[in-house]
């Protein structure tokens, strides 16, 4: 069987989600651009070959085989100017206009080699980037005040392109108030908050004038290869080189992958088992907007920084602490950045064994020890497999050893936790999930011509027959899709939790030097989707996931956080059921039953309840993404913002001690001595609660 690594691969370059029109240009308008300049980047020969190499590449063999034609060129054109100026803060509606006639030559210049379209438009923007950083010095010599009953839009997505130089003034003096008003709630004096944000647009000129024809050409390329599906990526030299490093080596640091977005850095993907895993206080979409170094370091704004020297910050020795000022991706807009303290560790990209605890349930009078096997990743040593190792790394090999152990304490059931598990190694997948089930196929590989593999399980024998749920997550993605649909399919165990990520897909890597290996330059490489998987009813697990048995009440969602978030995401689909034979552990009127018995619990339970409406109350202040820019009005839309996302903490099963009244992580220095207090985990409780629900219907 083939091996394939599935899993969320992070992308170490600007993410690209095109969701609105540019300005359409009008007929008998001439529009004027700023002159051309002498320090223009420009594109350079071997860049014009390796456009047309990699459109060659992704219309041949990526999955889709789209034709370039002149909706595809729309649409790109649409990615780039959204990639350009993501918050249509630097170009005006002119300028966008003035552009628009290259709306639909982008398929005939990727074809032809012609970069001149995207060049252009980059250079237009850096003049527009000068114009505002001259305007932001300006204003940042008075300091603001904060009396005024004003308010702020913190999200541009739907907003248009200002049509004259007085709107972007205005909408730029209103975004450098709200970032004084951040700092000075979070207690900086006047001369500080002008110090700070002086020192972060000085970053920032800084990252924009270090962008050379490299980033410009990968910003483009990314332009195209992203309107195939948000998977597809080209990484330039250097990129790819980091790509390559951080994929294969282990690091001295937090344990997460960085991306540059826009002016933030941007957690990418957190990886399992780092001190960012372990603190449950980080996820990918998370912004850094801060680092300090050691205890009482001063914090130091990297905003504006490029990532390869906000990377230089953040890593550091092993065993050393380092301090991070965080804007999460599911604060809401009023929410103070948070600081998060972390003892930096040596990380190993593959990530951490399996581990298991034993839980102890109670359910109309009688207790039940549960058994919870967590698995943060589908791990595998290939080379150790290869070579035949008796104790090689495997995800399979150690969940075996923790059944056996489990089942030696009687315990009354077994839970696999999947949460945030991103995926991994698909024979590790297939390989786990012939121990619960006897025989059969576990998923299937289809091919962009339409040929169709299936992997199935070939060992007869079963680690573990008993009572079985499977507790999900929007972060669980990949190859926990494929393990927690093949148990929903074969009827094996109860699915709990919330709607998996929905990723099914499969990427290759594809080094563009072999294609091109005359030219003095180097090429970069592509990460390619080349096959889709389903699962073993035919239905494809791409946008939709997995959707559990039993839903339990969430503060996220697939729709804005996984797959189906993303524009380009591909399409559902089906195709033809194999055979397999159903288990005869649970059938749909069993499953009826115990999600009567829940819905009865989260009307009458207490902490459920409470959860459930704090849930609730948080995505609905999360549609709210105006504030005050008023310093009375603004302390209060925080207090009570901090109050809504506490329910998010309790989902995360966040330590308690780490988070004071307010539901604010504390930044004080952790006491090793103290011995630390286990967080109630009540989505872990619940999932044992109907396991031990299932288990009396199962007896009767």
């Amino acid at each position: 069987m083939k091996k394939y690594l599935i899993t969320l691969l992070p992308v170490l370059i600007l993410s690209i989600q095109p969701d609105s029109p540019s300005a359409g240009a009008h007929k008998g308008v001439t529009y004027s651009l700023p002159a051309p300049a002498d320090d223009d980047l420009k594109p350079t020969v071997s860049q014009e070959k390796v456009e047309q190499l990699v459109a060659k590449l992704l219309t041949t063999y990526h999955y889709r085989k789209v034709r370039l034609n002149d909706s595809l060129s729309s649409k790109v054109w649409d990615n780039y100017l959204e990639q350009v100026d993501r918050g249509k803060t630097y170009l005006l509606a002119s300028d966008v206009a003035a552009f628009d006639k290259y709306r639909t030559q982008v398929d005939d210049a990727l074809v032809n080699g012609d970069l001149s379209a995207g060049y252009e438009l980059y250079n237009v923007f850096r003049k527009r980037y000068k114009e505002r950083s001259a305007y932001v010095q300006e204003i940042l010599k008075k300091p603001f005040t904060f009396t005024e009953d004003e308010t702020y839009n913190t999200s541009r997505e739907k907003a248009p392109w200002a049509k004259e130089t007085s709107e972007l003034n205005e909408i730029w003096r209103k975004t450098l108030k709200n970032q004084a008003l951040e700092l000075k709630l979070a207690g900086q004096k006047d001369s500080a908050i002008t110090a700070t944000l002086t020192q972060r647009y000085k970053n920032l000129d800084k990252a924009v004038g270090r962008v050379r024809s490299d980033d410009v050409f990968q910003i483009y390329m990314n332009a195209f290869a992203e309107t195939l599906d948000p998977h597809t990526v080209y990484f330039n030299p250097s990129s790819a080189d980091r790509f390559n490093q951080d994929m294969s080596q282990s690091l001295e640091g937090i344990g997460a992958m960085l991306q540059e977005d826009g002016e933030f850095i941007k957690i990418s993907s957190v990886l399992p088992g780092g001190p960012a895993f372990k603190s449950k206080q980080l996820t990918a979409n998370d912004k850094i907007v801060g680092v300090a170094q050691g205890d009482n370091g001063p914090m130091v704004s990297i905003v504006g920084y490029r990532v390869d020297d906000a990377v230089k910050l953040i890593k550091g020795p092993k065993a050393s602490v380092v301090r991070l000022q965080v804007q999460s991706a599911d604060a809401l807009a009023s929410a103070p950045p948070k600081e998060v303290r972390m003892v930096r560790e040596k990380i190993k990209l593959e990530g951490t064994r399996a581990k298991k605890e034993v839980l102890e349930i109670t359910d109309n009078g009688k207790s039940y020890s549960i058994g919870v096997i967590n698995i943060p990743a589908f791990y595998r040593d290939f080379e150790g497999a290869r070579k035949r190792e008796e104790n090689f790394s495997s995800t399979t090999n150690d969940v075996k050893k923790l059944v056996d152990s489990l089942k030696a304490q009687k315990v009354d059931g077994i839970v696999i936790d999947l949460r945030n598990n991103p995926g991994g190694a698909l024979t590790e997948a297939i390989d786990l999930t012939g121990l619960f089930i006897p025989k059969g196929p576990v998923v299937q590989v289809r091919e962009g011509s339409g040929e169709t593999e299936v992997y199935s399980d070939q060992n007869p024998g079963v680690a573990y027959d008993g009572p079985l749920a499977v507790l999900v997550n929007w972060g669980s993605a990949s190859a926990s899709e494929i393990f927690a649909a093949a148990i929903q399919d074969y009827k094996r165990g109860i699915i709990v939790g919330g709607q998996t990520f929905g990723k099914g897909t499969v990427q290759t890597l594809i080094d563009l030097n072999q294609w091109l290996p005359k030219e003095p330059d180097k090429a970069g490489q592509v990460k390619m989707t080349i096959q889709k998987y389903y699962r073993i009813n035919g239905n494809s697990v791409q946008r939709k996931g997995v959707t559990p048995d039993i839903e339990l009440p969430s503060g996220y969602s697939s729709a804005e956080y996984g797959e189906n978030s993303q524009p380009s995401a591909m399409p559902w689909d089906q195709i033809a059921s194999t055979q397999f034979d159903v288990s005869n552990s649970l059938d749909d009127k069993l499953l009826s039953r115990l999600r009567s018995r829940f819905d009865d619990r989260l009307k009458s339970d207490v902490e459920l309840k409470k959860l459930a409406q704090e849930l609730a109350d948080f995505k609905k202040a999360k549609e709210n993404t105006v504030v005050s820019l008023q310093e009375t009005k603004r302390r209060k839309e925080r207090d009570e913002a901090e109050k809504k996302r506490a329910a998010l903490k309790k989902e995360a099963a966040e330590d308690p001690e780490d988070i004071d009244e307010t539901g604010t992580p504390t930044t004080a220095k952790v006491d090793k001595d103290k011995p630390k207090k286990k967080p109630k985990d009540l989505y872990l409780t619940e999932t044992g609660r109907i396991l031990a629900n299932y288990i009396v219907a199962r007896n009767k």
